[in-house]
């Protein structure tokens, strides 16, 4: 039911059913055994009751084969789409129980961690096991369901992670009611010093987003003379580190999670290596086909640009593709999008614009200013990180906090996470020339990104820019501030 989009509980009934057929009342505590919609026991003796039941669930007319048979051939040419996001369950995963199916290379890769942990504890051996996935390939519903397995069995892990806003939307949401889940989630830069094989697993998730050192101008002297590189820090600190990442999300210079760095790291510690690469697509409506078409668009594929009408086929039209003329169009089928349902839905963009500070409003409160303007439409960036607006979610917070849609996402805010409907505005640090992208550092307000220098920036805003196209599950509508871009951008998208 959480795969199989025909057989999400608004669209049709499942129902379980298990047959003892060598198993009678007398003996048999069978009545102890809870029943409901989605199991029910018939023994031996029930045999009548269970045809009854088949008769009444089953179509048996004759006249309804064709639409039977094409019901079965739906089902069985089903792609796993998962159905629900993963903050939505992200709390019961991690203190209670499974909420995640894992499937094909997602298992292999628990398995892979455990017979690691495994040998770990049998022969003291140590395993740095590397999960490579695109967007959406399932790595952080694999990093929660091995957080959550290997915490309620007594193993010492930690979930870590390079990002503010994601680490904390984890504590909020998978800790809410429970500090000590909380604790469960930290940061790269938190190992310093720490004692070899602290632990016995540590997740790094969004580990492209490891750096050289921990270090900052603000950390102590005393703590700055225990400081190694940071991926080093992270395989010393448990006997099996987990790396999970996407090389082309890299978007920040210093940003070094390679599988090559990881790879060199371990092997210089004497640690053993294990790489799984993740080939699912669960986020974009399970669209492998999307996320080539995404690549082919930005360049990060040897192929040209191609058209979503080409690319794709008849089991690929769930998901919607847009180039719309205006913000204002963008935010309108935005809204369209949702409606009355519970979808959620968010506005992003490139770093082209300033950041301002709060500015005073007339009640002697605080308001966001209207910084990213595009001809006669204005909105706000989401919150300073740090900074408290009336109506308007933490910087953190804005993906997962309903309050969030009316304000427009950076890459910092939107990395990490998902959403139904995903808007998004091209500006103009990246525009189309031609046959070819043409990056433009001077169009950007990044000033990390900026210092990064003309031959770093081209690739950290291609991949801006793929971070920002693979949020939406359902969705994506595009629009470019540039005419020759957003005339390019109407003919792929139809």
């Amino acid at each position: 039911m959480d795969f199989v989009p025909s057989l999400a509980p608004e669209h049709s009934d499942v129902h379980g059913i298990a047959y003892l057929h060598n198993a009678a009342a007398a003996g048999w505590k069978l009545a102890t055994y809870e029943v409901d919609a989605h199991g029910q026991l018939f023994r031996g003796d029930q045999r009548g009751a269970l045809v009854g039941e088949l008769r009444r669930l089953l179509d048996a007319d004759p006249e309804s084969a064709d639409a039977s048979r094409a019901a079965a051939d739906d089902l069985l040419g089903a792609a796993p789409r998962p159905s629900r996001p993963l903050l939505s369950v992200a709390a019961d995963e991690v203190r209670q129980r499974e909420q995640f199916v894992l499937v094909d290379e997602q298992r292999v890769a628990y398995r892979m961690v455990e017979h690691a942990v495994e040998r770990a504890h049998r022969h003291n051996t140590k395993t740095a096991v590397i999960v490579l996935g695109g967007p959406g390939s399932g790595k952080s519903v694999l990093a929660l369901s091995l957080l959550g397995d290997l915490a309620r069995k007594g193993r010492s892990v930690l979930h870590a992670t390079g990002s503010s806003a994601f680490t904390r939307t984890l504590r909020k949401v998978a800790g809410a009611r429970s500090t000590r889940t909380q604790k469960l989630f930290t940061y790269f830069n938190s190992f310093i010093g720490h004692e070899p094989n602290d632990l016995d697993v540590v997740i790094c998730d969004e580990a492209h987003r490891i750096r050289e050192y921990s270090v900052n101008r603000y950390t102590p002297a005393t703590v700055r003379a225990k400081a190694r590189p940071q991926v080093e820090e992270l395989i010393g600190v448990a006997r099996v580190p987990v790396f999970l990442l996407d090389e082309h999300q890299v978007v920040r210079p210093g940003e070094m999670g390679t599988e090559a760095e990881i790879r060199a790291a371990a092997e210089r510690a004497g640690c053993r290596v294990e790489v799984v690469r993740l080939a699912g697509q669960y986020r974009c409506g399970g669209s492998e086909f999307y996320e080539e078409w995404v690549r082919r668009l930005l360049g990060l594929d040897p192929r040209p640009p191609v058209r979503w009408s080409e690319l794709t086929d008849p089991a690929d039209e769930h998901y919607r593709v847009a180039a719309l003329p205006s913000p204002t169009a963008l935010e309108s089928w935005l809204l369209g999008q949702v409606g009355d349902s519970a979808d959620t839905a968010r506005l992003s963009a490139g770093y082209c614009w300033r950041w301002s500070d709060p500015a005073p409003d007339d009640g002697g409160g605080k308001r966001l200013v209207d910084d990213v303007v595009v001809g006669e439409w204005s909105r706000p960036w989401n919150a300073k990180p740090g900074t408290r607006v009336p109506d308007a979610p933490e910087s953190h917070f804005w993906a997962s906090d309903p309050r969030g849609f009316g304000q427009v996402g950076c890459i910092y805010t939107a990395q990490g996470f998902e959403y139904d409907w995903s808007g998004v505005i091209v500006g103009p640090d990246l525009v189309r020339r031609g046959d070819r992208w043409v990056a433009d550092s001077r169009a950007s307000f990044d000033g990390a990104v900026k210092r990064a220098g003309q031959e770093e920036f081209p690739a950290l805003v291609r991949n801006t820019y793929k971070v920002l196209l693979t949020r939406g599950m359902k969705g994506t509508a595009i629009f470019s501030t540039d005419p020759e871009t957003q005339e390019f951008l109407e003919s792929v998208c139809r």
